[in-house]
């Protein structure tokens, strides 16, 4: 037999053990190139449409900017004329903050209903379930608010309605005290996507709870309190926090409602409609930014307030494991 032919046996020790983790490690970085190169396009999507203009607008809000000259460094000041010179700012805040506490429950509550009764319904369910969603995909567009401004009019629709039962409001639109109203409806009408989700969620609850409550002489509206509720909070939850989010930021509605300047008397000035006239009417994008920043930061603590709380109202399958 030659030296040729003799099994040579593989080297053993430290020398061996790093030679292995250097092909090991070789292995892993190649193995990660095709996910790098898939998600490339993201990646560059993330950093020049979202983290380059966030960066631009956190500058630009310690700037005083009017989009013809040159950024000009003012340090905070934008943010104190905001907080304490500015009257129609915090109008601005209240009128948002109004619109969210009107809008979210009753808009949820809507949908949770409609849910119900499509669960219940034996047939049609699939025809009634997308005339419901259908709203939400026309959204508060252009056209509908337009629709719901020539409705809710001096002379519209509504009041001659209510006229006719003696209820003489006059056109909403231009009331101070009803044009939010306009706005709120527009928003609870697109009631179809939370629905949807309440109607899975509702699904997903076993059928055997709702028998056991009902030998146990449960009646409906108990087995809603104690079962449907409790088994469908993280889905309330989820729903919640998207329409909060949501709701801050409303503005097409409101750009159409009020005519673009937040009418009447600043009843509908919400706070995306003043941003949009600080920045592209008053060319103060300096403010505008700096307005934005601060909606960002409310929104963000809002939402960990929520998920804070939601630890004593929230019930998850899991957790009673």
């Amino acid at each position: 037999m030659s030296v040729s032919q003799i099994d040579v046996p593989k080297p053993a020790g430290p020398a061996a053990d790093r030679a292995d983790a250097r092909r090991r490690a070789r292995g892993r970085r190649e193995a990660r190139w095709p996910a790098y190169v898939f998600l490339t396009p993201w990646m560059i999507g993330a950093v020049a449409v979202t983290l380059v203009p966030m960066a631009v607008s956190l500058y630009l809000s310690f700037t005083s900017y009017d989009m013809f000259n040159a950024p000009h460094w003012v340090g905070l000041r934008n943010y104190r004329e905001m907080l304490f010179d500015d009257p129609r700012y915090w109008r601005s805040v209240l009128t948002t903050l109004k619109y969210v506490v009107i809008a979210v429950p009753l808009k949820l509550a809507l949908a949770l209903g409609a849910a119900l009764l499509l669960k219940r319904l034996r047939a049609g369910r699939g025809f009634y379930r997308s005339a419901f969603y259908a709203p939400s995909l026309l959204g508060a567009s252009m056209s509908i608010a337009l629709v719901f401004r020539a409705l809710f009019n001096d002379g519209g629709t509504v009041d001659n309605v209510l006229g006719t039962f003696g209820i003489h409001l006059g056109g909403w639109v231009g009331d101070p005290h009803l044009a939010t109203f306009v706005v709120v409806m527009l928003t609870i009408w697109q009631f179809g996507a939370p629905m949807v989700i309440f109607l899975a969620g509702l699904q997903q609850i076993s059928p055997e709870l709702y028998e056991a409550a009902g030998l146990d002489g449960a009646g409906a509206w108990r087995q809603f309190v104690s079962i449907t509720v409790p088994m469908l909070s993280p889905v309330v939850f989820f729903n919640l926090v998207l329409e909060m989010i949501q709701s801050f930021q409303v503005f097409t509605p409101a750009f159409v409602v009020s005519g673009g300047n937040g009418g009447p008397a600043d009843s509908t000035l919400f706070y995306t409609l003043y941003l949009y006239e600080r920045g592209f009417t008053a060319s103060h994008m300096g403010y505008a930014s700096a307005m934005a920043w601060l909606m960002l930061l409310a929104i963000a603590a809002v939402t960990a307030v929520m998920f804070k709380v939601s630890r004593a109202w929230v019930f998850y399958a899991d957790e009673a494991e």
